[in-house]
């Protein structure tokens, strides 16, 4: 077991020399050594845990379990008189940076306008709260911001105690505790109290700045994303990219990229509507040329045509657009797709028999699937057949 949690007592601290309790395996088989004290902080709080090295040997994973923080390596270390220890600084000040970002965003919430936080989670990229609310207006979440910042701004000192539960009457927490021993406060006076055994830095101003970047409903709450420190430049950053690159796409200074952009989507719908009238009316002027070229079979006025990568949506609006023109036709439509073969079937008012019963009478040539009732059947299979043997079929049942 660690004698000594280092990392609450000195969060700063990078580098460790200590000595070696225990070398070992988990049972799945992963290595992992215990320290006689660590700098390496654990998961839990909604902190994850610290990355860095022990003896030069990659730790990627530390938790702490029944007492014992476990230091888990890619391989095992070699045992030198020394054990020294480094921890990722960049990753353990990021979280230190968002945690305290978390208590401050919270505490501001609860003071503006009473609402509590239920959870928190500090992600890789993005950290969350879950506030105990139906719906956040943008009104509320830049007074709440602003207030966050000013705290910040204020450089006001972050302390930690740790407390017996009878001294808990002396403090006015922000939430229940869920601990009754060792009992660690995270203190910015005046301002918030609140139990915690995450790491921090000693100041607000260390935090640098918190921007609420959107929101939106979680099941009985309102989640709110956010980033801090230096995580608010990296998303400055990201941001600026995109809208430089906008600009240019846009053709337009920054301030007027909503109205280009409103713009350039009303004329993509103006030209798709085009596009659209356009392929109906030439989808008349087909179904026109075929009805000039139909073939009289055993007494039936019959269209049939063979296509290659057609949309089936199309074979569709064809064969309806040719049984709208005659009253007396039977119109057979294929189209060869790759491997697949699609058809419709389709019959005028005054055709006799069921294009649903016909489809499903060729459908297992194809190992197809398909349906649709008295007058119109669409479907698709494998191309088991040539599209030239499935239209035979269709004939021979259709006659």
């Amino acid at each position: 077991m660690s004698k000594r949690k280092v990392y609450y007592q000195e969060p700063y601290k990078q580098t460790i020399t200590t000595k070696l309790v225990l070398q070992a395996q988990d049972e799945i088989g992963r290595f992992y050594v215990v320290l006689e004290e660590t700098i390496f902080y654990p998961t839990g709080g909604g902190q994850p845990h610290d990355t860095g090295t022990i003896n030069g040997v990659h730790v990627y994973e530390v938790e702490e379990i029944d007492g014992e923080i476990r230091h888990y390596v890619e391989q095992p270390i070699e045992i030198h008189n020394k054990i020294v220890g480094e921890i990722d600084w960049d990753r353990r000040f990021d979280h230190m940076q968002q945690h305290s970002g978390q208590h401050i965003l919270s505490a501001a919430f609860e003071e503006v306008y009473g609402y509590k936080t239920v959870s928190f989670h500090l992600g890789k990229e993005l950290c969350t709260i879950d506030l105990e609310i139906k719906n956040l207006n943008e009104e509320e979440a830049n007074r709440t911001e602003a207030l966050a910042n000013k705290i910040i701004l204020e450089n006001r000192s972050i302390e930690t105690k740790w407390i017996t539960e009878a001294e808990l009457s002396h403090y006015s927490l922000r939430k229940v505790l869920s601990v009754s021993e060792n009992i660690r406060l995270v203190i910015i006076p005046n301002f918030d109290y609140n139990g915690c055994g995450g790491t921090h830095p000693n100041s607000t101003g260390q935090v640098s700045v918190i921007k609420i970047l959107n929101w939106e409903k979680h099941k009985n709450y309102i989640r709110l994303y956010f980033v801090c420190g230096n995580r608010v430049l990296k998303q400055l950053h990201e941001k600026q990219s995109v809208i430089q690159r906008l600009t240019s796409i846009l053709n337009s200074p920054q301030g007027q990229m909503k109205d280009a952009a409103n713009r350039l989507i009303q004329q993509s719908k103006d030209l798709e509507k085009t596009v659209v009238e356009l392929k109906t009316e030439l989808l008349q002027y087909e179904a026109r040329s075929h009805i000039a070229n139909i073939q009289i079979i055993q007494d039936q006025k019959v269209v049939q045509a063979i296509f290659k990568n057609r949309l089936i949506s199309e074979l569709q609006q064809l064969a309806r657009s040719i049984t709208s023109l005659t009253n007396d036709v039977l119109v057979l439509l294929i189209s060869e797709n790759e491997d697949k073969l699609q058809l419709v079937c389709s019959k005028s008012k005054e055709v006799n028999g069921n294009m649903n019963q016909l489809l499903k009478g060729v459908l297992p040539v194809i190992n197809g699937r398909g349906g649709g009732n008295d007058s119109f059947a669409q479907g698709g299979g494998e191309r088991t057949i040539s599209a030239e043997q499935l239209m035979r079929e269709l004939m021979e049942k259709s006659m």
